[in-house]
């Protein structure tokens, strides 16, 4: 066949492809590759979406706390109680500015506030919790007077009640292992003076009837978080904590702030008080 035979036909591509064809064929090709692209850009971002979706939820899921044991029970004199018992290393002082029964933690009210000022100690290795050591209402003094500061020293794994007006005056071993919170004396085993000693604590309203709230401690050293659901007397609620708590074993402890103030939050029950946010929680770790 000569050089011109070569020539007849109709033209071929390299890939043997009829030429026109050809061009059809990487329209094709091209409108293909170009779909597949979107499909894998947007499985991808649907991917991305998800990953981080599930990052979100995971953040946002709480890991509460078990390490405790939930009680209630009602006194002889219809005061009804609602007690969390741990370990006082499981414990820990926290600012919410938030009521107790929706806070993220596990735990009861703490001391006395007003506004957003603490006016109990609250603090933590030797660092209030509210603020600076030197700002008002940081949780660095009992403010006004001397009171009844429940304290858990770590080095010593030991609990006691200190009546003091400031942070500074703690009695402890290693000052960057412990906690204290403020409160008002419960004397617990001085039955004779405990009233005076409350009389000289300033503590509110001690006649009237409202919830109640305290924390006390036992001879193994076991920390009880107790607020009421029932109104009642200062001295009530105290002849209820030593009837119900501790198996008749209980050493001392304090009462904490009081009336809409007294709340609760656990796996088992959920105290409001009267929805008011407080500033400060007795908060369970683990």
């Amino acid at each position: 066949m000569t050089s011109k035979d070569n020539n007849i036909g109709p033209e071929l591509d390299p890939g043997g492809v009829e030429a026109p064809n050809g061009k059809l064929g990487r329209k094709k090709a091209v409108a293909v590759t170009a779909v597949m692209a979107a499909v894998i850009i947007g499985a991808g971002i649907l991917f991305f979406i998800m990953i981080h979706a599930l990052q979100a939820k995971s953040d946002r899921m709480e890991v509460f706390p078990s390490s405790y044991t939930y009680a209630t029970a009602t006194s002889a004199g219809g005061m009804e109680l609602h007690v969390l018992a741990t370990k006082p290393s499981n414990v820990t002082l926290t600012a919410i500015h938030n009521n107790v029964s929706i806070s993220p933690y596990y735990g009861i009210n703490g001391g006395f506030f007003y506004d957003k000022a603490l006016l109990s100690i609250a603090i933590v290795n030797s660092l209030p919790v509210n603020g600076a050591i030197k700002d008002y209402g940081s949780g660095n003094e009992n403010t006004k007077y001397a009171r009844g500061t429940l304290v858990w020293d770590g080095a010593a794994n030991k609990l006691s009640v200190q009546v003091v007006g400031k942070a500074s005056e703690l009695k402890v071993m290693d000052h960057t292992r412990f906690w204290a919170q403020g409160g008002i004396s419960m004397s617990l085993g001085r039955d004779a003076e405990w009233k005076a000693e409350t009389e000289r604590e300033q503590a509110p309203f001690p006649d009237d009837l409202r919830l109640r709230s305290g924390a006390v401690y036992d001879e193994s050293g076991t920390l009880y978080l107790v607020v009421s659901k029932t109104k009642g007397t200062l001295s009530q609620f105290r002849e209820a904590v030593t009837e119900l708590v501790g198996g008749g074993k209980l050493v001392d402890g304090i009462f904490l702030d009081g009336d809409g103030s007294s709340q609760l939050r656990s796996r088992e029950a959920q105290l409001a008080g009267d929805n008011r946010p407080v500033v400060q929680m007795l908060r369970i770790v683990k």
